[in-house]
């Protein structure tokens, strides 16, 4: 297989790496594997652990290297020369010029070993139902994938060459749909949000990290709601902040949230709206201000007009004992209440003798009619 990427001559190394793995073999010259700065065996990059088709897309490099054998070799030649000039520990190329690390290639470079690429391959002989080896047989006794998967369908001389790499083109997609921080439009704002510190985070260590971006004018720390703010001189420094600590901010093993700020304007709109300020108390309403709760206006509890309707004054009675004040010379006992209905008869003490008046007597009341209609049909 190695012939289809390298024609060159060169030694092949074959190794089983562990017990029931597969045996691997280097798939091209050093050359080759020093052009893309690539493993000679898995042929993914050496820095991040990706496809040459996600790394040049993420540094934005197009490093074609020629098919054809006259080409190809002529093309070696010069690389080789470039190589032997180099100390060794810079990739060469296009690739030696590309920025030198990508935010997109740190949040899919793989930072733990991916042991399922040393596996064994399916035994065709055990999905047919020959394979007579049982536990003795080296290759995988397990379901095949979905032949119409496109992880099923993997070349290497194209993971190689970059182009219709299934394997980049699964990575890409996630990386697509991965949260991404938007840089406000309003200059203003230069103060960062960072949530999630628990107990253990202090300002000190906050500032250790963020000073190297640019100068600090405040931090402050809210333990309530355990959220800090951080204010930057410049809006430069807190882009760069922004951008470099984004979704990567861990200190003392917590992954805080690094998120902007909020202009003056928004959190004073949000504080009348919800009666809430930045440190979480409840605020008082402000008499005149709208959607404030005007406590002076009395309170119609039975949804009354006021224009039509007047509110009832019912003097108490005196206590026993006490006379009450001549007529003319205290509160009216009631008010009447217009044409609203007739007046509610007077309180208990002011009855004549022997007249008990009961709710039930009301002719005017709901449904009394009706009621006493029904008693005569009886």
């Amino acid at each position: 297989m190695f012939r289809q990427i390298c024609a060159r001559p060169f030694t092949v190394f074959r190794w089983c790496p562990g017990t029931r793995m597969r045996f691997k073999k280097t798939e091209v010259c050093q050359t080759c594997s020093k052009m893309k700065n690539v493993c000679q065996t898995c042929l993914l990059d050496l820095e991040y652990g990706l496809p040459i088709q996600v790394r040049d897309t993420g540094l934005a490099v197009k490093d074609e290297v020629p098919k054809s054998d006259v080409n190809k070799e002529y093309y070696t030649q010069n690389m080789e020369r470039e190589i032997a000039n180099s100390d060794g520990t810079r990739p060469v190329g296009l690739l030696g010029k590309a920025p030198s690390s990508s935010d997109m290639l740190l949040k899919l470079a793989r930072t733990t070993p991916y042991y399922k690429r040393n596996r064994p391959h399916i035994c065709s002989f055990w999905v047919k139902g020959e394979c007579k080896r049982g536990e003795e047989c080296p290759y995988r006794h397990e379901k095949p994938t979905d032949p119409d998967d496109p992880l099923a369908d993997q070349n290497i001389k194209d993971r190689y060459y970059g182009i219709n790499d299934p394997v980049a083109d699964k990575l890409l997609k996630r990386a697509s749909t991965m949260p991404r921080l938007d840089v406000p439009e309003d200059k203003t704002i230069t103060t960062l949000y960072i949530g999630g510190l628990g107990d253990t985070v202090t300002d000190t260590e906050l500032k250790n990290h963020f000073y190297q971006f640019g100068e600090i004018r405040t931090i402050t720390i809210v333990q309530r709601q355990q959220c800090a703010f951080i204010q930057f001189a410049t809006r430069q420094a807190a882009e760069s902040a922004a951008e470099k600590s984004f979704n990567k901010l861990i200190i003392n093993g917590r992954r805080l949230t690094v998120k902007w700020g909020r202009s003056q304007a928004a959190r004073g709109k949000e504080s009348i709206k919800d009666g809430v300020s930045e440190m979480g108390t409840r605020l008082d309403p402000v008499p005149g201000l709208p959607g404030a709760l005007d406590e002076e206006a009395p309170a119609n509890y039975f949804n009354l007009d006021p224009s039509t309707s007047s509110v009832m004054n019912i003097a108490l009675p005196p206590p026993p004992g006490i006379n009450p004040p001549p007529p003319g010379f205290g509160p009216p006992m009631f008010h009447p209440m217009g044409h609203m209905g007739p007046p509610m008869p007077p309180p208990m003490g002011m009855r004549p003798p022997g007249h008990i008046h009961y709710p039930s007597q009301d002719p005017q009341r709901m449904g009394a009619h009706a009621a006493h209609g029904a008693r005569q049909g009886d």
